[in-house]
């Protein structure tokens, strides 16, 4: 089972993607409560060079909100990560797939909760 919903975008710069990725998130009604470049803090922290890539937390708050009353522990998994990884082939998009992560998690209610948000993500990765 794949663990990520996946899109690469080849027509477009990683900032003019992160752009259209926090539109599409905003559109599905996603926030994104952080973010990490990573590539910035592996240059500060290792001296180490690497191409793009960024994390962003995303949180639709209905869900989180719905998923935590049925799981408190469940923040322990949260935000939905979405990274954009600069590739070959152009800006790779990953969000979490949230069916996937909550697997361990053994609560229908909350797995229910995760195929909405899965399918959530997955219009909005298509959207880019």
């Amino acid at each position: 089972m794949s663990y990520t919903i996946d899109r690469t975008i080849s027509d477009a710069d990683f900032d003019e993607v992160d752009r259209r990725t926090r539109a599409a998130l905003a559109a599905s009604g996603f926030g994104v409560l952080t973010e990490i470049d990573v590539r910035a803090t592996m240059k500060k922290k290792l001296d180490r060079d690497m191409e793009g890539y960024r994390i962003l937390g995303a949180c639709n708050p209905n869900m989180a909100w719905g998923a935590i009353g049925l799981e408190p522990k469940v923040g322990a998994m949260l935000p939905c990560n979405v990274i954009l990884r600069q590739t070959p082939a152009g800006v790779e998009v990953s969000a979490i797939d949230p069916v996937a992560s909550m697997a361990a998690i053994d609560n229908d209610a909350l797995k229910a909760v995760a195929g909405q948000v899965r399918e959530m993500l997955r219009t909005a990765v298509a959207a880019i």
